[in-house]
């Protein structure tokens, strides 16, 4: 069964920090892209960081830049996302994707065709 799982979420304080995980199993990012977005309550989806499976090129949207990072297991087929200095702002659904697009032609909504059930992510002020 293809599937994409997320764990790693949880109850942190402002400040804390968390590192998601997210495995494949039956799929493979390559040769696309792994991508982490987020959706907090009565917003709409935001990506919050991509790697490009092969090449390890990243992209990180603003809110993230300078706090997140992410990174990937080739032979664990794992994504990571390690989120330091955490904000209130943060809490939100996160889910790990698998993005079609190539990486200059990327949409501001990607082009997923599979994604995680999401891990809840909860930061306290």
């Amino acid at each position: 069964q293809v599937q994409l799982v997320e764990s790693g979420g949880g109850l942190v304080q402002a400040g804390g920090s968390l590192r998601l995980s997210c495995v494949a199993s039956q799929l493979t990012f390559s040769p696309y892209t792994a991508s982490w977005y987020r959706q907090a309550p009565g917003k709409g989806r935001e990506v919050v960081a991509d790697i490009h499976w092969t090449s390890g090129r990243v992209y990180y949207a603003d809110p993230a830049k300078g706090r997140f990072t992410i990174s990937r297991d080739i032979a664990k087929n794992t994504v990571y996302l390690q989120m330091n200095s955490l904000k209130p702002d943060d809490t939100a659904v996160y889910y790990c994707a698998r993005d079609r697009s190539l990486w200059g032609s990327r949409s501001p909504t990607r082009d997923y065709d599979y994604w995680g059930q999401g891990t809840q992510v909860t930061v306290s002020s």
